[in-house]
């Protein structure tokens, strides 16, 4: 089979959200399927290393999609023309945009809605931009595949189709992310925290991830308990996010809040491992991959009780609504004084997160290609 992969976010540095999910896939699939001949279309110049594999090339055209008029132009001319020669047998679109300009079968992956179901949290142009074209890139595609059973159901209802043609492709979580010694814990600590405990909260920050309810939560706990904890907020800063950085300009524990700026999966895996607690208390997720990233670290999670994360997480995690503080500072309080609790919750992420891997979603992934092509 010849399969085409638009490419175009799999180099971004660093790779986040849904680049990271195709960067995996793609990885994983010419690793798993080498019979399989893939190519891989860049609208930028591209390390000739990356993805370098006997079943797989790159190649480059233009014009860089960056901005509405240059990104139609690239879906609709540019990366057909660059497929034809090729004459795959499926394009993968990974990021949620189709082509107008190819007949070539369209296997077209979707996250979430969330510029449906909390518009505010999208940025104006971005959201305009979803707003008058995804009904159409959805039209376009043979299939769907999405991430997790919540968003399936949430997108086969926006968009009038059927469940049964959207598949599940679970992400998987790197095994990078590991139980860490009681060595590795306070050297961790020490490089962060001056050698206190600490709840770590990882993610792009921007309004969606609710990191305001974070910090009244977090004010209540010190309140309450007067102890020495931390907490780390690890991620990039993203957009919107100036209300955050003025209310903790002001905030009573200043001190005690620490912003690591974007980390490399190696120095986040070592912090992860190290955290007392993962508290997450976005307002929508279509998975949430930081809270399995912190079951197999062998760290207990608190989350929020709405979009995907509780029926991920089922029985192996805490939730509170992301609209009450109160609620979040009374499981940080819990598990704090309650360390018998805290491990059984542990033990309970450590099973669950046991399938996901990146073999079996590029496996459930092939699956899907070979729905769309009918085989």
């Amino acid at each position: 089979m010849r399969i085409a992969v638009n490419a175009i976010f799999m180099q971004n540095n660093p790779l986040e959200g849904f680049g990271n999910f195709a960067n995996q896939i793609v990885e994983q699939l010419i690793k798993s399927y080498p019979e399989h001949q893939f190519l891989l279309v860049y609208d930028r110049p591209f390390d000739s290393k990356h993805l370098s594999a006997p079943n797989a090339q790159s190649i480059m055209t233009g014009p860089q999609a960056r901005h509405p008029l240059s990104f139609l132009t690239w879906y609709n001319w540019s990366l057909p023309r660059a497929i034809r020669s090729f004459k795959p047998d499926i394009l993968l679109q990974p990021y949620g945009f189709s082509s107008a300009g190819t007949k070539v079968p369209q296997l077209l992956t979707l996250h979430d809605i969330a510029f449906v179901k909390y518009p505010k949290f999208v940025p104006k142009k971005q959201r305009l931009f979803y707003q008058i074209f995804n009904k159409k890139f959805v039209k376009r595609a043979a299939r769907l595949n999405t991430v997790s059973d919540f968003s399936r159901k949430e997108i086969a209802a926006y968009y009038s189709i059927s469940e049964e043609n959207i598949d599940i492709i679970p992400n998987g979580i790197k095994p990078i992310f590991q139980p860490l010694s009681w060595e590795e814990k306070e050297r961790v600590k020490e490089q962060f925290t001056e050698g206190n405990e600490f709840f770590l909260c990882t993610g792009t920050l921007q309004p969606r991830k609710n990191l305001l309810t974070l910090l009244k939560a977090f004010s209540i706990f010190k309140k309450r308990q007067r102890s020495s904890m931390k907490l780390v907020i690890a991620g990039r800063k993203g957009w919107g996010i100036e209300e955050f950085e003025e209310k903790l300009a002001s905030f009573k524990f200043r001190k005690d809040v620490i912003l690591t700026g974007y980390l490399s999966d190696e120095v986040l895996a070592q912090l992860t491992g190290a955290a007392y607690a993962m508290i997450y208390p976005s307002y929508y997720e279509g998975f949430g991959v930081p809270v399995l990233e912190a079951m197999q670290a062998g760290v207990p999670v608190i989350t929020s009780s709405n979009s995907a994360m509780s029926s991920i997480c089922e029985s192996a995690a805490v939730y509170a609504s992301p609209t009450v503080p109160d609620e979040w500072a009374m499981h940080m309080n819990f598990l704090y004084s309650n360390e018998t609790y805290r491990n059984h919750l542990i033990e309970k992420g450590t099973q669950l997160v046991q399938p996901y891997t990146w073999e079996h979603a590029a496996k459930a992934y092939m699956d899907s290609i070979m729905k769309t092509l009918g085989a």
